[in-house]
């Protein structure tokens, strides 16, 4: 394949790629904090108990809770459907010792609380778990046939003062922890480190941005036009210096929040986001910072550290395992970066030369990226629904 060919090939790819990623993306980020539920465990010989905390929206989608249709749940119609809430819930975790499984059951009354971003039912559990619960292993599978990004944020409790928690998603439903040394630390680690990635992989909001940057990544303005770089080594010294800023932001504010030293209103930081990712889209057509970018993926860096904060608040981590989480969830979040990067740099490289990629593919995807970012900050400001899907 000729010189010529390859470009050509390359920036039909490059252009395929963004087209797909911002369509597939467009619906998927009403509201940046994904559906979770908070389920704490504490198993002992004599059984255990626990609790978890569902939201009701999602309950709603599962059961239909809204018996009038009137688009919001009382409390006298979740009461209502108590028995089947419970069943739903209890039906899809499994729970086993060494020594064998454990049952299942209501411990009491449904309540209601309030987390972060919602009211959530909270179900009492009482656990039959047999023998000393030296190691358990969960088979959490709520949700994820109506919901494949749900999360179930875990916490085990050994009642000895050891704790862990995890994170477990569809594709990682099944977790074991071994309460012999550091094993639940080691676990908990891992886990916010693999949940870190895939708040990159799975969130529209970073994506989307990190596209927005890597399109001119390859290109300098030249007598108001986009020119190609000679080399790549420019265009990775400034996707690093873009990538590190978001990643120190990120951490920052991250732990400002989890600590509770700073606090935002969800809606503001979550519209602040949208408002972000169009800044980053629009000064690729009418270029402001310039090799500055990374000023603008330090600011969103700085709103986006808000999210996360949220989930580790509501799980009510221990100061010292809270740090650890916090390290973990940032290193993910770096790795998921990188491979985004090393993905996608190359074939804008490749493409850099060609005229279409300059004038069309760069110009074309930044507007698009735009748009869908102003239709999130929409969304978000003023609590409405533009695109297809949930708003919560």
């Amino acid at each position: 394949m000729s010189g010529r060919r390859r470009s050509r090939f390359a920036t039909a790819l490059a252009f395929s790629a963004g087209v797909a990623s911002v369509l597939g993306l467009a619906g998927a980020a009403h509201a940046h904090k994904p559906s979770d539920s908070l389920l704490a465990l504490t198993p002992d010989p004599a059984g255990g108990e626990g609790r978890w905390d569902i939201a009701i929206r999602d309950l709603d989608d599962a059961l239909i809770l809204d018996a009038d249709g009137d688009g919001d749940v009382t409390w006298a119609e979740l009461r209502a459907r108590e028995a089947d809430v419970a069943a739903y819930a209890i039906w899809r975790l499994a729970l086993r010792t060494p020594a064998g499984a454990c049952t299942l059951a209501a411990g009491g009354a449904l309540t209601v609380t309030r987390h972060s971003d919602g009211a959530y039912a909270s179900l009492p559990l009482a656990l039959g778990c047999p023998g000393a619960a030296k190691a358990l292993d969960i088979d959490y599978r709520l949700l994820f046939d109506i919901d494949p990004q749900h999360r179930g944020l875990v916490r085990v409790d050994d009642g000895r003062g050891g704790a862990a928690s995890i994170v477990l998603t569809a594709r990682d439903h099944r977790r074991a922890i071994d309460w012999a040394g550091g094993a639940p630390a080691r676990a908990s680690f891992r886990s916010f480190v693999a949940e870190g990635v895939r708040h990159i992989w799975g969130g529209a909001d970073h994506l989307l941005f990190l596209l927005a940057l890597l399109l001119p990544a390859v290109l300098r303005r030249r007598d108001g036009a986009w020119a190609p770089v000679a080399a790549i080594r420019p265009a990775l010294s400034d996707v690093a210096r873009t990538v590190t800023a978001f990643t120190v932001a990120h951490s920052l504010t991250l732990s400002l929040a989890a600590l509770h030293v700073v606090n935002l209103p969800a809606r503001l930081t979550e519209s602040a986001i949208a408002a972000s990712v169009v800044l980053a889209a629009v000064n690729n057509l009418w270029p402001v910072f310039g090799r500055d970018r990374w000023v603008v993926a330090f600011a969103l860096g700085l709103l986006h550290g808000f999210g996360f904060a949220s989930v580790l608040d509501d799980l009510g981590l221990p100061r010292g395992r809270l740090l650890s989480s916090l390290l973990g969830f940032n290193l993910g979040v770096e790795l998921g970066q990188l491979a985004v990067v090393a993905a996608c740099l190359p074939l804008a490289h490749l493409a850099r030369r060609t005229a279409a990629y300059r004038r069309f593919t760069v110009p074309g995807l930044s507007v698009a990226l735009a748009v869908v970012a102003g239709i999130w900050f929409v969304e978000r400001a003023f609590e409405v629904s533009l695109l297809p899907g949930r708003l919560s």
